[in-house]
């Protein structure tokens, strides 16, 4: 059960994450926000990344197995990497509306689940 509100969490953190990294790119598409200057477009983007740590840190720490999780670092990091460019990608395609998912973006991912693979090998 550790497993899956570890992941559980990552996927809530890295939804703020996007925004707070990609979202501001997409301003230019709302009136009131299109003027804003690069410091009020931080303290937003930092406002968003407040709550990424809301999440990421409870995730970390929950699924961590010196905590009596079940994933060593590695494996968290993996699974964040993973979870992030999901995420991403689904956030560009269908939200962002900003790109198209191509052969070599599958491909990619692909080898990102060859790599979830090899880092959970025994």
């Amino acid at each position: 059960m550790k497993s899956l509100y570890t992941v559980s969490l990552l996927v809530v953190s890295n939804l703020f994450m996007t925004f707070a990294w990609y979202g501001h790119l997409q301003f230019k598409k709302i009136s009131w926000l299109h003027g804003l200057g690069l410091v009020g477009v931080i303290l937003i983007s930092w406002g968003l990344a407040f709550f990424e740590y809301l999440f990421q840190v409870p995730a970390n720490r929950l699924g961590f197995e010196e905590n009596g999780g079940p994933f060593n670092l590695f494996q968290l990091k993996v699974i964040q990497e993973v979870v992030s460019l999901t995420v991403f990608t689904l956030c560009a395609v269908y939200v962002f509306k900003t790109d198209k998912l191509t052969w070599n973006h599958l491909i990619g991912f692909m080898l990102l689940v060859a790599a979830v693979y090899f880092i959970f090998k025994k």
